[in-house]
Parts: structure tokens; sequence; C-alpha cells
């Protein structure tokens, strides 16, 4: 069970989704100048992530938020972009696109190497919409858990995060907006897992880039997920939640150019621990509370305007296991606190550039208090630019530039009232050019570079990139990606120094990718090398930076909708060999957070006739290693191998004529015995053995059930498609 899912876990899941879903259905056929049906076409409005692929015989349907005069597109390759003005109002609107064949312009060709997108565009792996993140049985509505089954991800129990390709939580970086979140989760202690922030619906897309990313972004040794937020909502709506473990309250208020929304929660899992038993003793079962304010402005055709501000507390007290003698416990408390506030503004200018200017802001405090006391603090505002502008019909060229001023404030006291304390001041600006060109009909190229400075460390880099794309048919293409990586080591480990440099990568890998007639399939290779990685010691002497490391692997995907009706699957599939050297290893090993082997199944199923929506995963895992020091070698244990079979459920219906949607919920149906690791004594007992502890979660199952009401909103059967669901 995640610990803390009740923090913000379905407060906006529905009434902002499958509420504002059903607006506006269109569908149609795509043609050929000649009458020939065209399979794989990609039909979208412009401004929005709403769209479609057509099908075998070129059907397509999909729904809409969007309302008033809207541009339909509809691309094929080889053919004329088809454009209509369309007028949306609700109901269902058809259209009949006819495509004129034509040569190939820049966006047949698409680089897809290292990237996983939640989009429209039928040229790119469409993986993710947040619905999808909302229906994985496995994730109860946490992006995190979400992305976890897909591939060149490892399952981290213990903590929650996200890990990719050999790379620690600390190597994948959260953009909203292409602005950095400095705390993408809810505060946590180690071994009890934390949730990511923020619900998927506040999304209309979700980009995850497992290596080779943009140049456009840094600071991530390993991976960017980088989140769109959506646009303006369909129309007002109020919305109650009731869950086992909390309850929240949501309003929109929607105007012609405008809109606001305003939600609070609350959550305590008090009463959820009585009735099931958890292997944590806690003291002060989490509890939650906070609030979100979303204020979206249209200034113009193509500007926008988007505010987005969040509150939270969170308070917990356990039994903690004492790190020496892991058989004892002492009480600890985390009493958190966060606030995050992020603004942007978006335009076409002159019909010519495209710009963006945004700016962050982060405050996070966690109190500690156990045998010893931490009170940590951590601030970060961002400002950021960028600009793109094409050059013709067959390249363009992208540049942006961002500053960012970071503080963490830290005081430590050890049990004997002996205070130490830890101030950092960073101010860090990069900047950054691309250029994405057509090298021929079936050839494009990207490449870009970074430069970034940290006062802090007073040091700079240039960071190359290099992606490519060929196109080997309809739908199908190769593609690669190379490129350095640096990311500034963690506040935490310049306590005792900052005579550090930067941490890197160097990311190398090659995909083949197809997306036809609603399948999606996708191999990649990859090899990764670290230089630079910070090493430790437990004698507090500064930091150094003398580890390295590689990863390499081989990841698989495959999606199909079609093959059965209402129905959609995908099967991912990793293969992962990497070693490490750094923190407080004796030497080179494989870090216990890595997994030779991974492997996710989730499928989803909509019952039309019972209106009701079913999904299941299962997740595969094999053994990890852990460190033994009752056996010779570092790292040498190994944990059994991880199992998870989840299921969920959804009803759709009206309660006094509101829009009702009944949610149940449960992780680890079968009650799999999960072990993360081990954690042991510092001293040998009686036997000469290192007594040790076994790290599994708080309880073998979680069981969530949630009932979601939307006023004003009225549940229309017919307005629900598979696509939805």
């Amino acid at each position: 069970m995640r610990t803390r899912v009740a923090v913000a876990l379905f407060l906006s899941l529905l009434f902002s989704g499958l509420s504002a879903q059903t607006i506006t259905t269109l569908r149609g056929v795509v043609l050929s100048a000649g009458g020939d049906t065209l399979a794989g076409a990609n039909i979208s409005l412009p401004g929005t992530y709403d769209g479609a692929t057509s099908d075998a015989g070129g059907r397509f349907s999909f729904q809409t938020d969007a309302s008033g005069s809207q541009n339909l597109l509809v691309t094929y390759l080889g053919f004329d972009t088809f454009r209509q003005l369309l007028t949306l109002a609700g109901g269902v609107v058809e259209v009949a696109p006819r495509l004129r064949e034509n040569a190939a312009s820049l966006r047949e060709v698409v680089i897809s190497a290292g990237s996983f997108e939640a989009a429209s565009d039928r040229r790119r792996a469409v993986v993710l919409s947040p619905l999808d993140i909302a229906l994985t049985a496995s994730a109860t509505a946490d992006i995190a858990g979400a992305i976890a089954t897909l591939p060149g991800t490892v399952r981290n129990g213990e903590s929650g995060q996200i890990l990719v390709r050999g790379g620690a939580a600390y190597e994948t970086r959260t953009f909203i907006d292409g602005l950095y979140v400095q705390n993408p989760y809810n505060s946590s202690v180690p071994n009890v897992p934390a949730r990511n922030r923020f619900s998927p619906f506040l999304f209309k897309g979700v980009q995850f880039s497992i290596g080779g990313y943009s140049a456009e972004y840094g600071q991530a040794l390993s991976s960017a997920l980088i989140l769109n937020s959506d646009d303006l909502p369909a129309q007002t709506t109020t919305g109650l939640s009731l869950m086992s473990v909390g309850g929240g309250l949501a309003h929109t208020r929607r105007w012609e150019r405008s809109s606001l929304a305003v939600s609070a929660n609350y959550s305590d899992l008090t009463p959820y621990f009585w009735l099931v038993p958890q292997t944590i003793d806690w003291i002060t079962a989490p509890q939650s509370g906070g609030g979100e304010l979303v204020f979206r402005h249209q200034t113009s055709e193509t500007g926008m305007v988007k505010a987005y501000a969040a509150v939270n507390r969170s308070d917990m007290e356990m039994q903690y296991p004492d790190p020496f003698e892991p058989q004892k416990t002492v009480p600890l408390r985390l009493l958190a606190d966060n606030v995050y506030l992020n603004a942007s503004y978006r335009d076409i200018w002159n019909e010519q550039w495209a710009v963006f200017a945004g700016a962050a802001y982060t405050h996070n405090r966690d109190r500690i208090a156990t045998d010893f006391s931490n009170d940590a603090v951590q601030q970060s505002a961002q400002f950021r630019f960028t600009a793109t502008r094409a050059w013709g019909e067959n390249a363009k060229i992208k540049f942006g530039a961002e500053y960012l001023r970071g503080r963490f404030d830290e005081l430590y006291r050890d049990g004997a009232g002996q205070a130490f304390g830890t101030l950092l001041d960073e101010h860090y600006s990069a900047g950054f050019v691309e250029a994405d060109a057509l090298v021929s009909p079936k050839i494009a190229l990207r490449a870009g570079l970074r430069a970034e400075h940290s006062a802090l460390l007073g040091r700079a880099n240039v960071a190359p990139r290099l992606s490519a794309a060929y196109l080997l048919g309809k739908n199908e293409q190769i593609a690669l990606a190379a490129g350095q990586f640096y990311q500034t080591p963690e506040y935490a480990l310049m306590r005792f120094g900052t005579d550090l440099r930067f941490e890197r990568a160097t990311h190398v890998m090659v995909n083949y990718q197809r997306i036809r007639g609603g399948h999606t399939f996708r191999v990649e290779a990859y090899h990764k090398t670290y230089g630079d990685l910070v090493k430790t010691s437990a004698d507090f002497n500064p930091a150094n930076n003398g580890g390295s490391g590689y990863a390499r692997g081989v990841d698989v995907f495959f999606r199909d909708r079609t093959a059965i009706r209402n129905g959609d699957y995908w099967v991912a599939y990793s293969f992962l060999d990497t070693r490490r050297d750094y923190r407080d290893f004796p030497g080179e090993a494989v870090p216990t957070f890595a997994a030779a082997h991974n492997a996710s199944v989730v499928y989803k199923q909509w019952f039309p006739k019972l209106n009701m929506a079913f999904g299941a995963t299962y997740a595969f895992q094999s053994p990890r290693p852990y460190h033994d020091p009752n056996r010779p070698g570092f790292n040498a244990g190994r944990t059994p191998a991880y199992h998870d079979l989840s299921i969920n459920a959804s009803y759709l219906t009206n309660i006094g004529g509101h829009f009702t949607i009944l949610y149940v919920s449960a992780t680890n149906l079968p009650g799999f015995r999960q072990v993360y690791g081990y954690q042991f004594g510092a001293e040998p007992d009686a036997d000469g053995l290192f007594p040790a502890q076994a790290i599994v979660p708080p309880a073998k199952r979680f069981l969530f059930v949630g009932l979601f009401i939307n006023f004003g909103k009225k549940y229309r059967a017919n307005e629900v498609t598979t696509d939805d669901l």
C-alpha cells in the first residue's frame, strides 16, 4: 500500500476528467481524393492535445472539451494537410476529410528515440493519457505509478519514485509547462513510499523521456518527465469526492475566455488503518490537507496565460526501526509543508514566432523529530523564456534561457542537543539552442547545444545533443539519439563542502517504432556511461567526484487498441545491465534499486451495457541486490522476485440527476509477499551475525473506494466511448 495515498488522490480525478470529456464528439472516415480509406491518419485540434488516429477502415472518433470555432487538422504521410473550420457546442459532429497526395513535409518523420508522448500525433508513441494514468490498476491515479508500467523503468516500492535505466531517483526531473518542479513527490521518510503531488487531470499531455532528451531541458542525468497543463475547461462544474481515505470539494467557473478553479481536500488514514492492519506501528496515521487554485485566460486566438497555486500540509508519526538495531523502534514524526506556484504565457507573434515565458516558485519544509531532529527548508524560484521560428517548410530553430535561484537551509540537532547547520545558495543559469531540419523526405535531424553555469559549484558546462530519424515506410521509422547530460549534486551531499563538479552522463540509443492500425510497437537499445558521480565517506569528510558507472539494455513496448472489442492493453519489458561506483560504495557494484528484468501487462475493458470500466495490471521484477554483511561481497544479497496483480473498476451513473462515478481498486490482490531489501544492525549478535529486518510494504494490499459526484452534469452512456476509458 502507498501510505501517502490519501494526499491528493482523486480530488480532481473524474470531476475535471470524465465530467469534462463528454462535451463534443467528433467522428468520421478519412479518405483519399480517390475515395480510398486512409488508416493511421492523424486527426487533431491545434492548441489542444485532443485527437485520434484513424483505424484500419479510416474511421476515427474522439471527444474534446474545446468549444466555439476550432480548426480540425488531418495529416497523413504523403498527403496535403486537410483543414476544416468547425463550430463546437456539444453533441456529435460528423466530418468527412478527403486528402490530396503531396510531397512529405517536416512533420512526416519525428524524432522518437528515448521519448514516450501522450499526444494525438500518430508518428509518436502515443502511450499515456490522463485517463490511462487514472485507470491503470496498480497506479491508483499516481503519475509515477503509471509511468512505472512503461519500459525503461524500475519499480521502487520503498520510495514510490521513478527510476529509469539504472539511474537513481534524483536523476529523473519533473517539469510542468517547461518549468522545473523542485518537490514532485509528497514528503516521506525512508522505506515509506511517497506519491506524486499532482493529479493527472491537471495535464493535457505527458512526455516521458527515458534518455537522449532535448537540449531545452537540463539537470537530469537519466530522464525528464514533462507535463503540459490543460487549457480552458469546457464548462462550469462543481464536484464532491467521498473516499475511504478522506474527501474533497472542487468548483470550476468558466467564462468566455477565462476560467477559475478552486479545490480543497483533507485525508486521514486513521479509519482505514483500523480496518486494515499495518506492518508499521502508527502513532498518528498520515493526515493531509490542502488546496489548489487554477486560473486560465485566453489572451488571443493563439495566446494563453496560466497560473497555478497549491498548498499542502501533512503529518505522520510512527514507531520507526532503529538504524542501529532494526528489531527495535523509536518514535519518529514528520511534519511537512509545501507551497508551489507556477505561471506562464504562450502565444504566436507576427505569425512567425512561438514564444513562451514562465516562472515558478517552491517552498518546502520538512521537520523530523525522533532521538534527533532535523528541520530542512528548500526553496527555488525559476524564470524561463523560449522562442521558436520556422525557416521555410523544412526547418525550425528554437532557443531559450532560464535562471534559477535555489536555497537550502537545514538545522540538525543530535541526541545530545548539539546543533549543526547547513546553508547553501545557488544561482543557476542556462541557455540553449536547437534546430530541426528535414534533410530529405525520409530523414530528419535535430541538433542542440545547452550551456549551464552553477554559482554554487563555481563551474560551467556545455552539453551537445543530437537526434535523427529515418522513415522506413508509412508510420514506421528508426531513430537514434546521443548527447551529454549534467546535473548539480544534491544539496545533502554538499553539507561539508561545495568543491564538486557537475555529475555527468553520456547517452547513446537507437530505436525502431511502428504505429499502425491501432497498434504501437517499439524496441530501443541504449548505452549510458556515468562520470564524476559523487563519492562520500562515513567519516564526514567532504564528498568528491570520484564515482563512475554504466547502464545498458533493451526496452520493448507493444500496445493494441483494436484486437479486443472495447478493450485496450499494453505490454512492456526491459532488460537492464548496470553497475556503478558512487556514494559510499567500496567499488563498482549493481545498485540496490536496479533489477535486470522488468515487465508489465496493463489491460482496460469498457462494458457499455453495464456502464462499467474494468482494469488490471500485472507487474514482475527480477530480484534486486542488497548488501548483506553476513556474506562476502558488496551488494551480494538478492531479494525475492517481485509480483503484483492489481485491479480496479468504475461504475458510471446518475444520482439525483448528477453525474456520479463509483470507483473501487485493490493493489496486489493475491497478497504476494513483496520484499524491497533488508536493514541490518550495526553490531553482530551473540552468534556473530548481523541481525536483519525485511523492508516490506506497510500492508500486503491497498483497498480503495471512492464516490465522485459532479453537480450540474448528467451522464449519458452514448457519449462515452472506449477511447475515453
